[in-house]
């Protein structure tokens, strides 16, 4: 299989999602899950997203489409598009598996996935983790790992336009 097509098949639907987490915690493999819009995949996502995988076995990101981001960012975001950053996160070594939803909140996705380990950044708390609590329910691990100082989309978008980086 080429390796552009082996990146891609890590991009999956919600239903086979399920699937590949039954499979993996069925051979005693602990799954790790996080979410979040990674519109401009940078440094801080790639230490927070390998510190999340060294929790377990398998790591599974909830990506945000394009709607949700609009929604949530303003309309001037994403600056890449779903399948461009699901394509980009899938690439990490790392990573085993992405799956675009399309809601606010990645709530039922991880409902349907139920994690061993819900992972977000260091400036979440419990109580703001969607998932928390469904997740600590039946005996699962909530984290939260530091975020990489000055490494974010909002300040990178800014450097660049305060750089006038234009070509």
């Amino acid at each position: 299989m080429a390796i552009l097509s082996q990146i891609k098949s890590k991009i999956v639907c919600l239903p086979n999602a399920a699937e590949l987490v039954s499979t993996w915690k069925s051979g005693g493999q602990k799954v790790v899950f996080t979410n979040g819009c990674f519109d401009v995949l940078h440094y801080g996502h790639v230490c927070y997203l390998a510190e999340a995988k060294d929790l377990g076995d398998k790591l599974v990101i909830g990506l945000n489409s394009d709607a949700s981001v609009r929604r949530l960012k303003g309309e001037t975001r994403p600056v890449n598009g779903q399948y461009e950053r699901a394509t980009l996160l899938s690439s990490l070594c790392f990573v085993d598996a992405v799956v675009i939803f399309e809601e606010d909140t990645p709530e039922n996705l991880i409902k349907t996935v139920k994690p061993d380990f819900l992972v977000k950044g260091g400036d979440y708390t419990f109580e703001t983790i969607v998932g928390a609590e469904f997740v600590s329910s039946y005996g699962g691990s909530v984290r939260t790992i530091p975020l990489v100082e000055n490494f974010s989309t909002t300040n990178i978008l800014k450097k660049i336009v305060k750089q006038k980086y234009i070509y």
